[in-house]
């Protein structure tokens, strides 16, 4: 091929803030990056870009069960390599963190799916896979619904857990549900019988989590001990259930907050052509929301003048009403000058269940619905 007919890649570093355990299947590790990979790779064939995209991935454990510091050192390597755009932190303690440095040293566009408000800045960008804003008046609806007047809430000791506390608090208030008893749970997988105990004495008829979702791994047991069946619900952490056999097992019975709706023609045409490409149809969250990610950043790329840190970060603030593959049919994705967060109106979030089988989780509402 001619001198004049080749480029280098645009280079797009994706930051994974949590090493993924051993146990973790191949083929969902390999959705993360494969529909950043159809969508571009079908950009360049289009010629909506005419260059490739390169994907630097870097896996690293951060909060909670690491530190900031190698989120930041990951993200440093990223910029010394010449990514023009990063994908990444994507847990709130470990992206608001981030945050100063990204503005103060870095000045890369950066789109996270973090719940946090606090992220959203000049540089950053967000595609939250939830929101700590948003999930306490879904999980009242939800819990009204029922019924259900007298809630018990358990916190992680966290900034996820405190800044959903805030939260909680009014949109309960509003709803009229009265929080009877509120528990600060660790982090990661401890003990929490104790904490239970507590709620269930206070005769709560509800059971709210709060947090990023390692702290109820060992809730199961501490429910059977107390003898407790309680209805229970927690927000975007229920995400994290496909992560191994160990998380799944703790979130059956939750009603949870998810990304993933069957329903949504984008997001099932999206997985034709998954399966087309890669022999597998994965219905759950991930390959949807990363292929909306993968969408924006097309376009951006596309239309960045010139194709810089700064022509991208103002072009990512054109991107306007995308239709997205995840939530609820007719979820749209827009930014601009003083928007950073893409996904719009109610329905980007839904209320998933699952079942014991560890194979089948469900769609069992969607926000605002009677």
């Amino acid at each position: 091929m001619s001198y004049e007919r080749t480029a280098e890649p645009i280079k797009m570093g994706y930051i994974m803030d949590f090493l993924l355990p051993d146990s973790y299947p191949a083929s969902m590790r390999s959705d993360l990056t494969d529909p950043f990979d159809l969508v571009f790779s079908d950009g360049l064939e289009q010629g909506v870009i005419d260059r490739p995209v390169e994907i630097l991935y870097r896996e690293v454990e951060g909060l909670p069960k690491g530190s900031v510091k190698a989120v930041i050192d990951a993200y440093e390597e990223l910029v010394d390599e010449g990514c023009l755009l990063i994908f990444g932190p994507s847990i709130t303690d470990n992206a608001d963190s981030t945050k100063p440095v990204i503005e103060e040293r870095f000045k890369i566009p950066t789109i996270s799916v973090t719940g946090s408000e606090n992220w959203l800045g000049e540089w950053t960008f967000s595609l939250s896979m939830g929101s700590m804003t948003d999930e306490p008046i879904f999980w009242s609806d939800l819990i009204a619904k029922q019924g259900l007047t007298e809630v018990g809430v358990l916190i992680e000791q966290s900034l996820v857990g405190e800044s959903y506390l805030q939260h909680v608090r009014s949109a309960f208030k509003r709803t009229g549900l009265r929080i009877v008893a509120e528990e600060w749970i660790p982090q990661t997988g401890q003990p929490i019988t104790e904490q239970v105990r507590k709620l269930h004495e206070a005769k709560a008829e509800a059971l709210v989590h709060l947090g990023f979702g390692f702290g109820v791994v060992l809730l199961g047991p501490a429910l059977e001990e107390v003898g407790w069946d309680p209805p229970r619900f927690m927000g975007t952490a229920f995400q994290n259930a496909w992560m191994n056999e160990v998380v799944w097992n703790a979130m059956v019975g939750f009603t949870g907050i998810d990304q993933y709706d069957a329903t949504n023609p984008v997001g099932q045409e999206f997985l034709d052509r998954y399966d087309e490409r890669y022999g597998r149809r994965p219905e759950y969250c991930v390959p949807v929301v990363n292929r909306d990610l993968a969408v924006v950043l097309l376009q951006a790329f596309a239309d960045a003048r010139p194709l810089t840190p700064v022509g991208i970060r103002d072009a990512l603030e054109r991107v306007k009403m995308v239709p997205a593959a995840s939530g609820a049919p007719g979820t749209r994705i827009s930014f601009g000058k003083y928007h950073h967060r893409g996904w719009m109106g109610p329905g980007y979030l839904v209320a998933r269940q699952l079942d014991p089988d560890g194979v089948t989780a469900r769609t069992v509402d969607r926000f605002g619905q009677v």
